[in-house]
């Protein structure tokens, strides 16, 4: 088949749709469709970075030792989430590499969803935008990614699963040699190559 140019620009070849879909990947849908993410409720998100860099500090001896690129990250969560009308944060916990938090929606006063409040994609994606934009600031590198580009959502159902997820994000820094996002676990070598040394 000749390809048909328009100024020197070669179009593109007619692929049937099956064709397309074996060689373009998909990113896997993570949220539930036609659920509203911004209905009251309680959320416990996990946001990875980028290439799961750890990024955001180390843990010693169980606790939690923060990179100023973590104190950063851990101020633009609590900026976002105080400034976002109805949104609250329960527990949360930033890891080297990672981020658990349980996010609460709440309606607003009256009891009216006249005025909306600021629903789940909406608040996680300003976070992750900002916290970029100022860690790529600090490190000189414009654009580059800093978290990847969706994150795990799970809706809390029930008292009992609140205080079960509260227990996993309060215990996490002292599980941090077991956990599955730990590099070092798994038998990799810590990214310092393009973010320098924490």
């Amino acid at each position: 088949m000749r390809l048909q140019t328009i100024v020197g620009a070669a179009l593109e070849l007619p692929f049937s749709p099956d064709v397309r879909a074996r060689i373009t990947p998909r990113r896997r849908r993570l949220r539930l469709k036609n659920y509203d993410y911004g209905d009251t409720g309680a959320y416990f998100i996990t946001i990875c970075s980028h290439g799961r860099v750890c990024l955001f500090g180390g843990v010693q001896g169980g606790i939690m030792v923060m990179s100023p690129f973590g104190e950063v990250v851990a101020e633009t969560w609590r900026e976002q989430t105080e400034a976002a009308s109805g949104t609250k944060t329960d527990e949360w916990i930033f890891m080297p590499n990672h981020f658990h938090a349980i996010v609460l929606i709440e309606a607003e006063e009256g009891g009216s969803r006249a005025a909306p409040t600021r629903a789940l994609p909406r608040t996680v994606n300003a976070f992750k935008t900002v916290s970029a934009k100022r860690i790529n600031q600090i490190r000189g590198s414009a654009g580059e990614p800093v978290w990847q580009r969706n994150y795990y959502e799970h809706i809390v159902r029930t008292a009992g699963e609140l205080e079960r997820i509260r227990n996993y994000i309060r215990g996490n820094p002292a599980k941090w040699d077991e956990d599955s996002e730990n590099p070092q676990r798994l038998g990799a070598i810590w990214r310092t190559d393009r973010f320098g040394k924490l």
